[in-house]
């Protein structure tokens, strides 16, 4: 009898040891809106696998690229309902949540990428991302250059007064049209998927967004001109939810960080590289490319934008612009 009751035992540990090491191992979401030929989504998927072998197989991660678990504001909201535990989004979006970690889309807040990537190692940067956890709760492990914002347009554009009444798609964040807004042009919210259609249909005459973004969604297939505003250095922050990261013990937590950011570090260099390639690569194409009066545009947007009316701070853009 004792003997029957042993092999049963060990019958049922058997059983219950791949159990055990099946329950060890955590399935992770991770959302972005980017496509999958974007570095956003490349060096997501190579972050997973890394998170993967760094941790011995216990954490898994699913990595669900181009608004698959939906768009920018339902995954930053899936960070607090549990449906996501990593996701990719802008600033602009944790301003929802703290308005002046926002401060970082003021326009011609950043000279260029560089600059931007010497902001993420700065006190103002480590105090912005910390009222961001705060408020809520959420974890920024790495940001990320996104790129530089341009102008396409029908019409040429070379400074500040040559964009009055021009009908503009600017995505609907306040920051985002306090350049067109300053300069008269008249701004309309199109979603991200429709911008194509309104450019070709002429709904829009203009939108703005990186060259590597405009390349990648095709706009110069429908606009005849780029004009380099650099109006915003636009970058992306990695986040990781308030209860997936309270749930990772200080070993794990640096493990996600470390890869986190060597993905933003390697998605930059991709992202940098291309652009430096583009501007010859669409005149190429037909486009005209142009520079603008850069002191032009940012005496307008100073002289008619205030930092209070978006939640910011100006001691915080000072502290930004002075970062050498």
């Amino acid at each position: 009898m004792l003997r029957k009751y042993a092999i049963l035992l060990g019958a049922i540990a058997a059983i219950a040891m791949p159990l055990a090491s099946a329950s060890a191992q955590t399935a992770l979401k991770w959302a972005h809106v980017y496509e999958t030929s974007e570095p956003f989504h490349t060096e997501s998927v190579w972050a997973a696998e890394e998170i993967k072998k760094r941790t011995q197989g216990r954490y898994t991660v699913d990595v669900y690229p181009a608004s698959q678990l939906g768009k920018e504001a339902d995954i930053n909201q899936g960070l607090t309902l549990g449906t996501v535990d990593i996701i990719i989004s802008g600033s602009s979006f944790a301003a929802r949540e703290y308005p002046p970690i926002g401060v970082t889309y003021f326009p011609y807040t950043f000279r260029d990428a560089d600059h931007l990537l010497k902001y993420t190692k700065s006190d103002v940067y480590k105090a912005l991302t910390k009222g961001y956890e705060e408020k809520s709760g959420h974890h920024i492990t790495a940001t990320t250059y996104y790129g530089t914002r341009q102008t396409t347009s029908n019409r040429p554009i070379a400074k500040c007064a040559d964009m009055q009444g021009l009908k503009m798609r600017v995505p609907d964040v306040p920051a985002y049209l306090a350049m067109p807004r300053a300069c008269g042009a008249n701004t309309a919210p199109i979603a991200f998927a429709e911008v194509y259609l309104a450019l070709q249909n002429g709904t829009v005459e203009a939108q703005e967004n990186p060259l590597t973004t405009i390349e990648a969604k095709k706009f110069y297939e429908v606009q005849k001109h780029i004009v380099l505003t650099g109006h915003i250095v636009d970058h992306l922050n990695t986040i990781v939810s308030q209860s997936r990261w309270a749930s990772l013990s200080d070993e794990d937590k640096q493990i996600f960080t470390e890869v986190m950011q060597e993905a933003a570090a390697r998605a930059t260099a991709k992202i940098v590289a291309r652009e430096k390639e583009l501007v010859q690569v669409f005149k190429d194409r037909g486009i005209t490319v142009t520079d603008i009066d850069r002191a032009d545009f940012e005496k307008n947007v100073l002289e008619k934008v205030t930092f209070e009316e978006f939640g910011y701070n100006k001691a915080d853009w000072e502290a930004i612009r002075a970062i050498k």
